[in-house]
């Protein structure tokens, strides 16, 4: 076998692995977002709260304050903010919010919230019970809504040396555009009516 012949060989091996790492990095592009979410919801990193079925019953006499903030991102029209600033709850206590978002547009706009809690080492510690936020929320023109949270401060949270300051956090909202609506959103919304009050999600 000639030189050229191996050598030829070698560079076709060269493609094909090449080729695969490529590929195999565009496969790490796309699932990286959703891997990172997962991350973030199971280690709380970043302030991502946790979700949890229910919440376990107050175990401690030890009170949190829960402060809400909501904010709407570039060109999202929206009026959005909480319906009170703050709540109290114990350790393990399911505590109850609303947010009130409003379209004083002429169009439907779908939107969806991404949230986080301050400070963000207390991530893994908050968890929702139902929230608003686990879907994408359609408004009418004209419509208002109060959308619903529940939650509760993880009795873990006692333990944690940490912790032992820890007084306020702040749940914090923030509704961005759905991209790529249709036109016919606006027909559906319209059907909805005015003024609804929406579930808890």
């Amino acid at each position: 076998m000639d030189k050229q012949m191996v050598l030829a060989r070698k560079n076709g091996r060269v493609g094909v692995a090449s080729a695969l790492m490529a590929v195999t990095m565009l496969g790490v592009t796309f699932a990286s977002v959703p891997l990172y979410r997962l991350f973030c919801q199971v280690t709380g990193y970043g302030g991502t709260p946790q979700i949890a079925l229910a919440a376990p019953g107050a175990v401690d006499e030890r009170a949190f304050t829960i402060v809400f903030d909501a904010n709407v991102g570039t060109g999202l029209p929206w009026e959005f903010r909480p319906a009170q600033r703050q709540v109290t709850v114990r350790a393990g206590e399911e505590g109850l919010a609303f947010y009130v978002a409003h379209n004083p547009t002429d169009r439907a706009i779908k939107g969806q919230a991404a949230f986080n809690v301050t400070p963000l080492t207390v991530g893994k510690y908050f968890s929702k019970v139902q929230c608003f936020c686990f879907e994408e929320q359609l408004l009418a023109p004209g419509q208002t809504i109060d959308m619903g949270v529940s939650f509760f401060v993880d009795p873990a949270i006692l333990k944690d040396r940490n912790m032992v300051d820890l007084k306020m956090i702040t749940l914090s909202y923030t509704f961005y555009e759905v991209p790529g609506q249709q036109a016919g959103l606006a027909g559906a919304a319209t059907a909805a009516g005015g003024v609804t009050p929406a579930p808890v999600r």
